[in-house]
């Protein structure tokens, strides 16, 4: 006597169409994780430049012009605006700010991502009526806009 037995497991067509979808996430989460650990990596950096451009800002409102030498290495930015900077630590490499027009450029290293180490990340004084500095990043440095802050 045969006895009713249920179907069990997936059919092949089935199991195709779940390795589809899992194709087509994998293909759309990856690159996205990959940009988002690069962004996470240039937070070090990002945090840097903005203590740099506040000590920046300082000084041009305290004096009325930006400082008066070029600051290309990190102890000279320690020493003329008192901002020590991880540089040679994780991701920054090194670190400037241009005397005559104010531009803070950081080089990038060690993030594991060509489009980004050996590069630079730039951020540009703009002068406000009321003789603030407004801050925008700027994609100078050879940078992907996709990796460079909002402001």
């Amino acid at each position: 006597m045969r006895g009713k037995m249920g179907k069990k497991g997936f059919t092949l067509i089935e199991l195709l169409i779940v390795v589809a979808i899992i194709g087509i996430l994998a293909a759309i989460a990856i690159p996205l994780y990959r940009a988002q650990t690069v962004r996470a990596k240039l937070t070090e950096v990002t945090n840097s430049m903005g203590s740099v451009a506040s000590a920046v800002s300082n000084f041009y409102l305290d004096e009325g012009r930006f400082p008066g030498s070029d600051m290309g290495t990190e102890a000279i930015i320690r020493t003329s605006l008192g901002v020590a900077l991880p540089v040679g630590v994780k991701y920054i490499s090194s670190a400037r700010v241009d005397a005559n027009t104010g531009v803070i450029t950081f080089g990038i290293t060690a993030t594991n991502n060509p489009l980004v180490d050996g590069k630079s990340l730039v951020m540009s004084p703009t002068i406000m009526a009321g003789g603030s500095v407004d801050w925008t990043w700027d994609q100078s440095g050879g940078i992907p806009r996709a990796y460079i802050p909002q402001k």
